[in-house]
């Protein structure tokens, strides 16, 4: 095991020179603040906020019913435990597609209430106006290309994208748009590596990848994915780096045991 420690905070313009530099970036999701206390301490360069919450946290088979109130509760807890690491917070689903004006207005909104150090999006040329808004406002932005789960219903499930040649030409093209906008960083969600690469060279913005191949210049999976905790959700893209559901089902099972049989608390545990 090894740990990565930074001395001085994590910043957008240092992602951009670990992209020349050719330093790879290490982005996991989190939701709280126990956590992300264990991830900032392990070194972990950026943690999302992300609506994935609606699914590990809340429950819901969708990203789509988690509220901007709800976002901001979950990110001050990450906030308060993030010391070294770079804090982005996922904009929920309507909280940036009715209008330009509605998007900032929520976005001033979560980055003041939340604390977070930037803002991600789902989505392309269609958002650009709103994004290049936020840019000007002095708001981070993180795209978001590929699968994007906001438009899973759209989409028609989470299949694998741009494997076509028009959709694929049209995802480096919002690329390209993304990068001149200003974004600080782009999510590649679910496509081929190839069109990662091409992306990835395309851009001067790192791109993170999340079942996009190792060619992206850092990647992204959802903590309890990669901690073994989703029972049941095993994506060819995602590897398990623990098996902390069978540890804590095991640690739940023992507890049970002693309390049952009255092994616990015993005299040195006892006041």
């Amino acid at each position: 095991m090894s740990v990565h420690t930074h001395s001085t905070r994590m910043t957008t313009t240092r992602l951009r020179q670990m992209k020349t530099n050719g330093e790879k970036i290490a982005m996991l999701t989190s939701y709280d603040f126990t956590l992300t206390t264990l991830l900032d301490e392990a070194g972990i360069d950026m943690i999302l906020v992300g609506d994935s919450a609606s699914n590990i946290v809340c429950g819901n088979a969708y990203t789509l019913p988690i509220t901007v109130d709800e976002m901001i509760f979950l990110a001050r807890g990450v906030v308060r435990a993030a010391n070294h690491c770079l804090v982005v917070l996922d904009m929920p689903f309507g909280s940036y597609q009715v209008s330009e004006e509605d998007a900032v207005r929520n976005a001033v909104r979560m980055m003041k209430e939340s604390g977070a150090d930037a803002l991600k999006l789902e989505g392309g040329e269609e958002i650009l106006p709103a994004i290049r808004h936020m840019v000007q406002a002095g708001i981070p932005v993180m795209g978001h290309l590929g699968l994007t789960p906001q438009s899973v219903n759209q989409l028609g499930g989470y299949g694998l994208r741009a494997k076509e040649d028009a959709e694929a030409a049209k995802l480096l093209h919002d690329a390209k748009l993304l990068d001149e906008a200003g974004c600080f960083a782009i999510v590649l969600e679910k496509i081929p590596a190839a069109l990662a690469e091409k992306v990835t060279q395309a851009v001067s913005c790192p791109t993170i990848g999340i079942g996009a191949g190792a060619v992206t210049d850092g990647q992204v999976l959802v903590l309890h994915d990669m901690l073994g905790l989703n029972q049941g959700f095993k994506p060819k893209f995602l590897r398990h780096f623990a098996e902390l559901g069978e540890a804590v089902r095991g640690a739940v099972g023992e507890y049970i045991d002693a309390v049952k049989q009255s092994t616990f608390p015993n005299q040195s545990e006892s006041y």
